[in-house]
């Protein structure tokens, strides 16, 4: 089965490419590689919550909810950038920020969301090296911020 079929198997689409906040663009690629710009958790341009994940701050089921939200959003700039999404041959690896309290540990369990998704999409090829980093802000104060590198051919 494909990964246009998984996702639609999931019942989600991809959604536009996200505008650039600031002087970037969305993806890039480089041989075989694109590399994917952090991305937000947005939907038709806004943002789904802001602020910060932690026991004063946003659930952490919220939190990996948007951390899904965040890698749908990085697999429709790397569609983009390949070709459509069945150009994707495997997802290489995936970086999260949480904008967190500082008592704040479960990162990993936030960025599970991204991971996880993306491994219901593509499978074994999902499988991908992953770094999880609490942060102090994100852009335009949201909680969680994906990035992602992606093999195609």
């Amino acid at each position: 089965m494909s990964a246009s079929d998984r996702l639609t198997e999931l019942g989600l689409e991809l959604p536009a490419v996200a505008a650039p906040l600031a002087a970037y663009t969305p993806a890039v690629r480089s041989g075989n590689l694109i590399f994917v710009s952090g991305q937000l958790p947005t939907a038709d341009g806004k943002l789904l919550a802001t602020g910060k994940v932690g026991p004063d701050g946003l659930a952490l089921e919220v939190a990996t909810a948007l951390a899904r939200r965040c890698a749908l959003n990085a697999l429709a700039a790397a569609a983009a950038a390949a070709g459509g999404l069945d150009a994707i041959s495997r997802i290489v690896k995936v970086v999260g920020y949480v904008a967190c309290d500082p008592e704040f540990t479960d990162h990993p369990e936030v960025v599970n969301g991204a991971s996880e998704l993306l491994g219901q999409v593509f499978g074994e090829v999902g499988s991908h090296a992953r770094a999880a980093v609490g942060v102090t802000s994100l852009p335009r104060d949201a909680p969680v911020e994906i990035e992602i590198v992606v093999e195609v051919g």
